[in-house]
């Protein structure tokens, strides 16, 4: 940083203050964790006979314990992606109404959760349904972490309650689809063949206001070898548009080739791990009574209404831990 054209290029001066902060974010801790040790060994050696200082060392000790439990997550979330925003979906699954208004329930647990976590949050796409609630959702989630946190949550979340669109009362189960990819640095190659992709231009749809609605600005991408479609129509033109639905097919393109490497590790050292978009991680249960289980870890909580209020960290916690290692 003290090179005088250091400067010069922006995307790499801006790369390297990124490196800095998080170099930052991993040594100041530790060292600040240190010195607390070191204060908290030399107030007690002087305050074995007051209670009233024994208290305020014990509090201490508590916030330590704390700063220590997120200094060990930070220390697993070591992957190569960890450190990305993340572009995270949800997808209703089948049962209509009653999944769309699932899936919009999941939409404010995770904006609940990015806003505890300070991170800014941008719609990318959005289909409502037809009743009520939404068919599906892409998000941006920006901040330190985001993807090493969030990829906890990819999986089927299941939902058991009193239907309030059932005028018999009765209880309903339903499905929503969580995805997480990390989006990914434009320095990193991705080959894309322009003939291999079909783009169609569509009005978009939803609550109107600034544009949407009144023009033709959303962009559909299809990548036709795999399959993969994305699309985007929150921003203000169909050229914004084209270049976010791109950078999110760059980023799907690029973590199905990562995952058809993991598969061909797996095999090659013996292992089956089965990567699977349909594996049901989680059930929240609102009726015959309240309770919140990952059944990945076991972890379970009574406070469904804390839970869908973006309190998931426990959760997501208990997974990453399983992976330590």
């Amino acid at each position: 940083m003290s090179q005088q054209d250091f400067w010069d290029d922006s995307a790499k001066s801006n790369k390297i203050m990124r490196e800095l902060k998080y170099l930052k974010s991993c040594i100041e801790p530790f060292q600040n964790g240190l010195e607390k040790v070191k204060e908290l060994k030399e107030m007690l050696e002087i305050s074995l006979d007051d209670q009233e200082m024994l208290g305020q060392i014990h509090q201490e000790l508590e916030s330590l314990e704390k700063d220590i439990n997120v200094l060990e997550l930070n220390s697993i979330l070591a992957g190569p992606f960890d450190r990305n925003n993340a572009i995270l979906s949800i997808n209703a699954g089948a049962g209509g109404t009653e999944s769309c208004d699932w899936a919009s329930m999941l939409l404010r647990m995770y904006t609940r959760w990015a806003d505890h976590h300070h991170a800014a949050i941008k719609t990318l796409d959005i289909l409502h349904g037809d009743e009520a609630g939404i068919k599906n959702v892409t998000l941006s989630i920006e901040g330190d972490m985001i993807y090493g946190y969030l990829k906890a949550e990819k999986g089927v979340h299941r939902l058991v309650r009193i239907s309030p669109f059932d005028a018999n009362k009765r209880r309903h189960t339903s499905f929503a689809s969580v995805d997480v990819i990390p989006e990914i640095e434009d320095d990193i190659e991705v080959q894309i063949n322009p003939d291999e992709l079909r783009v169609d231009i569509f009005r978009s749809s939803g609550p109107g206001g600034q544009s949407v609605n009144t023009t033709d600005s959303a962009v559909r991408i299809t990548h036709l070898p795999t399959g993969i479609v994305v699309q985007c129509q929150n921003e203000r033109s169909q050229l914004q548009n084209k270049q976010v639905a791109m950078k999110i097919l760059k980023a799907r393109l690029y973590e199905v080739k990562r995952r058809e490497q993991d598969e061909k590790m797996s095999k090659e050292y013996g292992e089956k791990q089965k990567i699977e978009w349909g594996s049901q991680i989680r059930s929240y249960v609102m009726h015959p009574y309240s309770l919140v289980k990952d059944h990945r870890t076991d972890f379970e909580t009574g406070n469904v209404a804390k839970v869908m209020d973006g309190e998931i960290d426990d959760f997501i916690e208990a997974y990453l831990k399983t992976k330590k290692g």
